[in-house]
């Protein structure tokens, strides 16, 4: 086994000690230990239900950071512009005098959406990453539930519906 140094901050580890203390740890290494394995075996189970690393779809990262840790908001952005074949769109939200949220649409497959994701996600300062990934449909021709008198088919970046009068 190896003994390893991590630096946290003051409130993660006040978070630590009253989880050792809740779920009856008589350490924190053991805490953290399983932990490390429950996420390491829920990425594995995520990654087995995702669609082929190849497969195309859309994509919605959230995330939080605080904008006081030195320049992260322009890493961030640049990190953006450099993905701008897969990053759609970007809400900001100034969730506290020290945190903000950001929302972004990716589109693009599902391997180059997961390693933007984790681009971002493991910035210092960047808090609570993740990624929901969601496949590509079908491009077979369908009708809807709704009354629109055709059917039509779906294109990515289309989002409209032509309509003839009869």
């Amino acid at each position: 086994m190896q003994r390893i140094t991590v630096t946290i901050d003051d409130d993660l580890l006040a978070g630590i000690d009253a989880f050792c203390e809740r779920k009856g740890y008589q350490s924190r290494s053991e805490a953290l230990r399983d932990v490390i394995r429950a996420e390491f075996s829920r990425k594995e189970t995520l990654e087995e239900a995702l669609p082929p690393s190849e497969a195309r779809g859309h994509g919605v990262l959230s995330y939080v950071y605080d904008h006081h840790t030195r320049a992260l908001a322009s890493r961030l952005t640049s990190n953006h512009h450099d993905h701008s074949d897969l990053s759609v769109a970007t809400m900001h939200v100034h969730v506290d005098h020290d945190l903000c949220l950001e929302v972004s649409i990716l589109r693009g497959t599902v391997h180059a959406m997961q390693h933007f994701a984790d681009s971002v996600s493991s910035q210092r300062g960047v808090r609570h990453g993740h990624l929901h990934v969601m496949p590509a449909g079908p491009d077979e021709p369908h009708a809807h539930d709704r009354d629109h008198g055709h059917p039509h088919t779906h294109h990515p970046g289309v989002h409209s519906h032509h309509h003839h009068d009869d």
